[in-house]
């Protein structure tokens, strides 16, 4: 019950990022924005990894999270050096 719930809330926290990735008025808003979507998407696979009993995909958890960490630094390099 607990877990659909922060499923549902995961939802629209990705509907208001895929919102912000189309409306954004600056580069840095739309970088924010994916990078909240990916973290949406690593939360869901925690919660979902949570509900199957399934401890493997707590690996992907993991590994996407340093990918996530390493793709931020990147685009927010990217984006503050085209200022």
């Amino acid at each position: 019950m607990i877990v659909s719930g922060a499923l549902l809330v995961l939802a629209a926290a990705a509907v208001v990022a895929a919102v912000r990735v189309v409306v954004g008025p600056t580069d840095a808003d739309r970088v924010l924005a994916v990078d909240l979507g990916f973290v949406v998407v690593l939360a869901a696979l925690a919660l979902l990894a949570v509900r199957l009993q399934a401890p493997a995909l707590l690996d992907l958890v993991v590994a996407g999270t340093l990918v996530g960490f390493l793709a931020t630094v990147a685009l927010a390099r990217l984006v503050g050096s085209r200022r």
